[in-house]
């Protein structure tokens, strides 16, 4: 699939983006606790050792949630190290080498488990295949994409940027079985009728 930015190319989100926005208190995706839906999902969850990777993850509410859970190979991903630090002062006690400060699309590893929470809508939309196609990467046989993507529209331009149930199809089809792809029903009252929750299992093909 080829990759248009358009309009986006203007844009640059990069690790001095973030930071800004960090250092400014712009950060309206921070709700201050665990995305209902995640926490719900990891409670679910019987095997604590699988692996999670966590990308984007910002001040990692999801994943202080899953670490009190149990979950021991909890991953966590950041272009900036900010939130990074912000993380580590509030857990000093987490493993080190499961802090990841790169660009996720940079990134190695195998997981069980990615949990999305806010970082697919931080992306530019030309990234969007682009994304897919890494999850599928990153994702062991079986292993499965959790989460949720805001399913309307935005006055502004992003990030976040906006999308559809209908656009997502599109990108992820050709690499996961969509498991569950419906409207979100346990979101935060702010966000109600506008999340779609996503359990992706990754498909069986060829990276």
């Amino acid at each position: 699939m080829t990759i248009c930015l358009g309009a986006y190319d203007m844009l640059n989100l990069d690790e001095d983006f973030w930071s800004f926005r960090y250092q400014n208190g712009a950060t309206g995706w921070d709700i201050g606790y665990a995305s209902p839906p995640l926490y719900q999902y990891l409670c679910q969850i019987h095997t604590k050792t699988i692996d999670i990777l966590v990308p984007g993850g910002g001040n990692a509410y999801e994943v202080a949630a899953g670490w009190a859970l149990g979950f021991q190979n909890l991953h966590l991903l950041d272009i900036s190290n900010l939130p990074i630090h912000n993380f580590l002062e509030k857990n000093p006690a987490f493993t080190k080498s499961q802090i990841h400060h790169q660009d996720f699309f940079e990134h190695k590893g195998s997981y069980d488990l990615v949990l999305e929470q806010t970082f697919f809508c931080a992306l530019e939309p030309g990234l969007r295949p682009v994304y897919a196609k890494k999850m599928h990467e990153l994702l062991n046989p079986g292993g499965r994409l959790v989460g949720v993507l805001f399913d309307r529209e935005f006055p502004q331009m992003g990030p976040p940027f906006a999308g559809s149930a209908e656009e997502y199809r599109i990108y992820f089809e050709p690499y996961f079985e969509l498991e569950k792809f419906e409207p979100c029903y346990n979101s935060i009252p702010e966000r109600q009728g506008s999340e779609l929750f996503i359990k992706l299992k990754k498909s069986d093909i060829k990276d």
